[in-house]
């Protein structure tokens, strides 16, 4: 089975403890699967979708923002199997290429009790739209952990550079960012 990941993302972020500003997610993130092809057992599935901040920070787990939740979904596929997400663009920390983080749930009571995990995979940026985002005012320190890295060196693409991971992306700055990735469940 193949699922698609559409992954938009635009490049507002917001400070710890403010709430999500949605108004400038120009995309929403599809989450499409042929749900005719799928087994009976996955006939509902579910995303759930995590990221860091512009700032490199994992809600829950990084210092300064292990008490907060943000940044985190879980969705369940609609009836045509298509998820939607809203979401910033990550930044790069030290140490790893730009990346989402993606469970995929046969069913969203699955996702939501931490059930069986269909797929864990991350989908990975492609280096020229990371320089570009990197460049802008909201992404201090990303253009330098960006030139410390490569696909090939990461602890997670580099068992084959990326390539079965990294996503194609569209759009630009200004109007937000559309990745894509078929990835096998």
């Amino acid at each position: 089975m193949i699922v698609h990941i559409d992954l938009s993302c635009n490049t507002h972020t917001r400070t710890l403890g403010e709430p999500a500003d949605t108004s400038r997610a120009h995309h929403p993130c599809l989450w499409k699967t042929a749900p005719s092809k799928l087994p009976a057992d996955f006939r509902k599935p579910s995303a759930y979708l995590w990221r860091c901040d512009a700032q490199g920070r994992y809600s829950l787990y990084s210092d300064g923002a292990t008490e907060e939740n943000y940044l985190r979904g879980v969705q369940a596929a609609d009836s045509s199997g298509k998820v939607t997400f809203t979401t910033i663009f990550p930044a790069a920390y030290s140490g790893r290429w730009p990346h989402v983080h993606f469970e995929v749930y046969s069913s969203l009571s699955e996702a939501t009790a931490a059930g069986k995990i269909s797929r864990t995979s991350q989908l990975a940026l492609p280096k020229d739209v990371c320089s570009t985002v990197y460049a802008t005012d909201r992404y201090d320190g990303s253009a330098q952990n960006l030139a410390q890295t490569s696909l090939e060196n990461d602890n997670v693409f580099g068992d084959d550079d990326g390539v079965h991971q990294l996503a194609t992306v569209t759009g630009d700055v200004d109007n937000g960012y559309v990745a894509k990735l078929n990835v096998g469940v």
